[in-house]
């Protein structure tokens, strides 16, 4: 059993920061891609940004150059560091993994979401 768990949402400024966290535990044995994607009213889920085991970063380009996708490797954790917010990043944000659980099966695991409000 998986579980992802966010944290870090809230209402914020425009021009303002947050940080969300989203930590991974349960019966790890391996975590491929982790990442996060967003869901604003009325529109579909999007892909904000992802990171790889390796490294490797992928972002949306509304964000690029504002949002930081961080991963600790050791802790199962990723972080979103979203700087210069825009009232258009108004969404609820969730957590995403891709990990072999040590019974060595693969599944595709989601958090519960965490709310980011950009509003003056």
């Amino acid at each position: 059993q998986v579980q992802l768990v966010e944290s870090g949402g809230g209402l914020v400024q425009p021009g303002g920061s947050l940080r969300l966290s989203c930590a991974a535990s349960g019966s790890i044995f391996s975590i491929n891609v982790m990442g996060w994607y967003r869901q604003a009213p009325g529109k579909q889920r999007e892909l904000v940004a992802v990171v790889s085991s390796g490294g490797s970063t992928r972002y949306v380009d509304s964000i690029k150059g504002r949002f930081t996708i961080v991963r600790d490797s050791a802790k199962n954790t990723v972080y979103l560091q979203m700087n210069s917010l825009k009232p258009e990043d108004t969404a609820v944000y969730y957590c995403n993994a891709l990990i072999m659980t040590t019974d060595l099966r693969h599944g595709d695991y989601w958090g519960q979401g965490t709310r980011v409000t950009v509003s003056s």
